[in-house]
């Protein structure tokens, strides 16, 4: 592989834009979208001339997709060099970002939200009742919010009316 399609060029792209929107790396997203689209594993020589990229780039982000499970290296006999197959299965992927980063971020902000109460409930003045109330809304948020990612994780489903009438004033 030398050159990418049109077809291909606009897919990596895409995703890599995604991706880096999601806050990581730009050219994971196109080395991921590459392997997707291939119909056989590709080297990381096909993936440097492919995405025009150097040799420590491609293997920096092979190294994080395989870490985060998404890209997974690959033996066929009678080829010496390593390939590279894409996860295929979506969810599979979302599911595990959701659990392992945005998951990770809520249970912590509940966790602080929760740590501030708690301070400001030895406090009397009017200023902390008021930080109080706004840190009860907060923490309802949060933990509605926890609770969609647990079961969207977990099952597939949400239910996101109560977090809706929330945030819509209509308890």
């Amino acid at each position: 592989m030398t050159t990418l399609s049109p077809a291909e060029q606009r897919v990596t792209d895409a995703v890599g834009r995604l991706m880096e929107f999601w806050g990581f790396k730009r050219h994971m997203g196109r080395i991921w979208a590459l392997l997707y689209l291939s119909d056989t594993p590709l080297s990381a020589k096909d993936l440097r001339e492919g995405l025009e990229l150097s040799v420590g780039t491609v293997s920096m982000m092979l190294a994080e997709l395989q870490r985060w499970g998404v890209v997974r290296r690959v033996h066929h006999s009678g080829v010496r060099s390593e390939l590279f197959e894409a996860e295929l299965n979506l969810w599979k992927m979302v599911s595990r970002v959701f659990r392992e980063r945005e998951l990770v971020e809520i249970v912590e902000a509940v966790n602080a939200l929760e740590e501030a109460a708690k301070i400001l409930a030895t406090e009397t003045t009017e200023r902390a009742a008021l930080q109080r109330r706004r840190i009860e809304v907060l923490l309802e948020v949060a933990r509605l919010g926890r609770g969609l990612l647990e079961a969207l994780v977990t099952t597939g489903r949400v239910d996101a009316s109560a977090l809706a009438k929330l945030l819509l004033g209509d308890r």
